[in-house]
């Protein structure tokens, strides 16, 4: 049996991240090239349309990437997976380098369209041209136009919910073929 749901006003802070994280999400990394790259964790990324192919992105406001993004003509996205937490993490952290330094010691490849780096092993990857960018309150939701991508479709991903990192099987049990 499962405890009550909580209920509150959408201004509790912690209910509001509590519901929000019920939702389960991938895990990516969110890339800007030029003379100082830099690498982001994101977990808030989604497919928006096939025609044209696009894809969003959002970034704190008061983020550094917020502004790489903005003022940079595209960015790319890596989709990880699931034996990638420890690249997860490497992005996540507020301590890492700055410019390419915190590119050390993470295999990337490169895209044809875009100098922005990719995550290597990746289940999936996006090069981007920036295409819109709105406010999102304390955010900013970023627009991309899918340029390139590539997939790894029987590889698991790395996803997250309720605050944890958690593996999205390519096959879960009882899917369709």
């Amino acid at each position: 049996m499962t405890g009550p749901a909580r209920v509150a006003c959408a201004d509790d802070r912690e209910t509001l991240r509590a519901a929000f994280g019920a939702f389960a999400t991938g895990v990516t990394v969110v890339t800007v090239g030029g003379p100082q790259p830099r690498g982001m964790t994101a977990n808030s990324f989604t497919s928006v349309s096939l025609d044209p192919p696009l894809v969003l992105v959002c970034v704190g406001r008061e983020a550094v990437m917020n502004g790489l993004i903005d003022r940079s003509p595209s960015f790319a996205v890596s989709v990880l997976a699931a034996d990638q937490r420890d690249v997860a993490v490497h992005f996540a952290d507020r301590a890492r380098p700055d410019g390419a330094e915190q590119f050390a010691g993470v295999p990337l490849v490169r895209s044809r369209y875009v100098d922005a780096p990719l995550i290597a092993g990746a289940v999936a990857h996006f090069a981007c041209e920036s295409w819109r960018h709105y406010d999102g309150g304390d955010h900013v939701v970023h627009l991309g136009r899918v340029l390139e991508m590539s997939v790894d479709p029987d590889r698991d991903s790395l996803g997250y919910h309720r605050g944890l990192f958690t593996t999205v099987a390519a096959r879960p049990t009882g899917a369709a073929a």
